[in-house]
């Protein structure tokens, strides 16, 4: 017996009944523009149907995007709504897609409600002097706080916004800004440091 194929209506992100809860996430990548230029970004929360990114450059309601966000890879879509820290899209994608894109989703929310931590490829600790300075690619040096620290990167408070990216130099270590953070960020080192000199490396220059 031939059944009559349904026809499938797509909602906008803010409409879409979603099988799956939004998790918050925070992964880096990039994206592109129908300009064909790339920025850089951090998701703030995703679903199989859309994601949240956190980026300076934003595209125009209704403006087709395509980011490339690590360990998912690339996602394709249009913007459908801009908040201030950014902008939302859509996630277009077969049925086959999605239910990947769930299935890595809720890879992460388990790994983050049981405390499993990042895959991180060296131990993070606190400095017994967490006390530094860091100096823009512009030369303008602000005081900063170490909160954590590994061999190939830190997170930093500081009331400094600096966006992902951007090249900083923590101390006499030189590195860039890959995630957004309360009240501060976190760098990767530009390479992996000495144990034995790290702490010496990442206090005031003076």
């Amino acid at each position: 017996m031939l059944q009559t194929r349904r026809a499938v209506r797509v909602l906008p992100l803010n409409q879409e009944r979603r099988k799956h809860q939004r998790v918050k996430i925070q992964l880096t990548g990039r994206y592109m523009l129908q300009n064909r230029q790339e920025y850089p970004c951090q998701t703030l929360d995703m679903s199989p149907g859309g994601v949240a990114l956190i980026a300076e450059m934003k595209p125009q309601v209704g403006e087709a995007v395509v980011a490339y966000v690590d360990h998912l890879g690339r996602l394709e879509g249009r913007s459908v709504r801009l908040f201030g820290q950014g902008f939302a899209m859509t996630v277009a994608g077969t049925l086959r897609r999605r239910d990947k894109l769930a299935n890595q989703l809720t890879w992460f929310a388990n790994r983050q409600g049981l405390g499993i931590p990042e895959d991180r490829r060296h131990e993070r600790y606190v400095l017994s002097d967490p006390r530094s300075t860091l100096t823009l690619s512009t030369g303008v040096t602000i005081p900063c706080r170490i909160m954590d620290v590994s061999l190939s990167g830190a997170a930093i408070a500081t009331d400094f916004a600096v966006a992902i990216g951007v090249p900083v130099k923590l101390g006499r270590t030189p590195g860039r800004v890959v995630r957004q953070l309360e009240g501060g960020f976190a760098m990767e080192f530009s390479r992996i440091q000495n144990p034995d000199t790290l702490e010496h490396d990442l206090a005031n220059e003076g």
